[in-house]
């Protein structure tokens, strides 16, 4: 059975697909949301342009920002 997500998930898991096998479910299901939602390929752009802009000017990261971030999207963090 295909797994279908929806707009929060890929908030939620946009990231943590980025460094899975990009041929997992999970990511096959992320892309096909991603190709028919535009709410969320904006979202997916704006997380890519931020990942860039962090690795071009080497930021470090406070160790407590991904659950700072988790919590002001209002997403759980497992």
């Amino acid at each position: 059975m295909k797994e279908k997500v929806s707009c929060k998930e890929v908030m939620r898991y946009v990231c943590e697909c980025m460094a899975q096998d990009i041929s997992s479910e999970r990511c096959i299901a992320l892309k096909e949301h991603l190709e028919s939602c535009e709410h969320c390929k904006q979202y997916f752009k704006s997380v890519e342009l931020t990942i860039d802009c962090y690795r071009k000017y080497n930021v470090e990261l406070p160790e407590n920002a991904h659950k700072k971030l988790m919590n002001f999207l209002n997403l759980p963090d497992e």
